[in-house]
């Protein structure tokens, strides 16, 4: 448990607060200093994500654990973020889910989580490696900006304003999100043919 894992293990025990706390937020009751600390966890959370990495690799710390663990932590993070976004809490009186989040996106963002996942174990137990590629790690950034700006939105411009330009702005990212997502899921998909199909050309 060297200091990188220490850092995942933080990001875990942020997980768990901002989910905590983002469980407590109702929009037809809205307290938005909830959403702006949850948003601040969450920012916490995914700077440790870049910072546990980078230290890993600049002191080479870089163990078994830590390939497991810290993958795990960011779906944890940014999949159930989403989860929320799709819930109960953020639905207003008129039944509009003000984060324009819809369970189908949710299904999208956790449905290729698993099967990346999936495709790393399979292929790593046939000796070939699997790594992240630059698809996966923009990825990446695109579902955590898209879930910062979705909590600001909502706490201070709710994505339901037409003439909220952050409204937009975040409804834009959504989308973007959801597109960047399925195609690194095709990707890792293709990239893995060769697994899938048994063959070592």
């Amino acid at each position: 448990m060297n200091l990188p894992n220490q850092i995942t293990m933080a990001r875990l025990i942020l997980a768990v607060l901002f989910f905590v706390l983002i469980s407590q937020f109702k929009v037809r009751d809205p307290d938005a200093w909830i959403l702006d600390v949850c948003l601040i966890i969450f920012i916490v959370a995914c700077v440790t994500d870049w910072l546990d990495g980078y230290l890993a690799r600049r002191t080479n710390q870089v163990t078994a654990l830590g390939r497991v663990l810290d993958p795990f932590v960011d779906k944890v993070l940014v999949c159930g973020a989403f989860v929320f976004f799709a819930g109960a809490g953020f639905v207003d009186a008129a039944g509009h889910n003000v984060t324009a989040v819809a369970p189908w996106m949710v299904v999208v963002i956790v449905g290729r989580e698993l099967l990346v996942t999936g495709l790393r174990g399979f292929s790593e137990a046939q000796g070939r490696p699997f790594a992240a590629d630059v698809l996966g790690k923009i990825k990446t950034i695109t579902q955590m900006v898209t879930a910062s700006v979705i909590m600001l939105c909502v706490a201070h411009a709710p994505l339901g304003e037409p003439r909220s330009l952050l409204a937009g702005a975040g409804e834009v990212l959504l989308w973007l999100t959801i597109v960047i997502t399925s195609c690194s899921g095709l990707n890792y998909l293709y990239k893995a043919r060769n697994v899938l199909l048994d063959r070592h050309d």
